[in-house]
């Protein structure tokens, strides 16, 4: 296949275009940063794009077989000001918008769109249990997730299979993870907040995997939840990463030092829910790394 990526210098997108050439299908590259993306990628073919704005770049769609969508602004690497916000949500909005106007116009189309969400879609809680089946909430990130998965949904109009793909937190060598060590190393790592928050994860290569399954399957359409099947509490990650790295985990990172730096932003982390991934699991998915302990064993030990 040619598989048309966004975010493809990324956390994810980076190790799934390995993954794709592995396999030996041809990864086209759409980017920002064109030079940055051709020094990471030198043998693969690579589109500059500005993701919010309809241009020449959208030709390329055509004759791709498929379309992978990750590209958004961070979310929980910086404050929350209202101009940060604005472009959260446009780089979703917007960027989703010209990507489905792209493949609308492409002639010949692509057979499926994997468009990312994230399980932000259905608000925080530390008592309720949710799954594909359950409402939004009613929060910012609930707000930005449905703006997001709205103008995804437009490209079945197209007649074009999609698969909305809602993110867990993503662990793996670098991200989330890779900022959650250093305290551990010097002794003083510990759970934010209360602990008590729901933390609600996937390995990358698992998620890398789901992926390569929604681009292969025909029948899978649809929302899925890419999480992994045991989520946690934030205290029991840090007593199983302080368990891996052979460090206490016992020193809390009080919830008003992460307002401080990340104001509303904090939320993210400090809320948390629990998401159960029933309906990846019922179309059979095959889960590498469905316990944390041992994902964080497999990640600290290739890192």
């Amino acid at each position: 296949m040619k598989v048309a990526i966004t975010g493809a210098t990324g956390f994810v997108g980076s190790r799934l275009v390995e993954q794709l050439q592995a396999q030996g299908h041809q990864p086209l590259i759409f980017t920002r940063n064109r030079e940055a993306a051709l020094r990471k990628f030198p043998n693969l073919e690579v589109v500059a794009y500005t993701p919010t704005e309809s241009g020449d770049w959208q030709k390329a769609i055509a004759g791709c077989d498929a379309v992978v969508h990750l590209a958004g602004e961070p979310i929980a690497e910086s404050r929350w000001t209202p101009q940060h916000k604005q472009e959260i949500l446009n780089s979703r909005k917007l960027g989703t918008q010209k990507i489905v106007e792209a493949i609308a116009q492409a002639n010949p189309k692509p057979q499926v769109l994997v468009n990312a969400s994230a399980i932000g879609y259905y608000g925080t809680s530390e008592t309720a249990t949710f799954d594909e089946t359950s409402p939004a909430g009613n929060d910012f990130l609930a707000e930005v997730c449905q703006a997001w998965e709205a103008e995804a949904q437009k490209v079945k109009e197209a007649g074009v299979r999609l698969v909305i793909l809602r993110f867990g937190i993503v662990l793996g060598d670098g991200g989330a993870l890779a900022k959650m060590i250093p305290p551990f190393q010097f002794f003083a790592g510990g759970p934010i907040g209360t602990g008590q928050q729901w933390f609600a994860w996937i390995h990358r290569e698992d998620l890398v995997n789901l992926i390569m399954e929604a681009l292969n399957r025909s029948d899978m359409e649809g929302v899925f939840n890419a999480t992994a099947p045991n989520p946690v509490r934030m205290s029991e990650l840090s007593e199983k990463l302080g368990d891996v790295l052979h460090r206490p985990s016992w020193l809390p990172v009080p919830s008003f030092a992460l307002e401080a730096l990340l104001g509303e932003g904090a939320k993210v982390v400090l809320e948390g829910q629990q998401v159960l991934p029933k309906r990846t699991i019922s179309y059979g998915f095959k889960y590498q790394y469905p316990i944390v302990k041992e994902a964080l064993a497999e990640i600290l030990s290739s890192s």
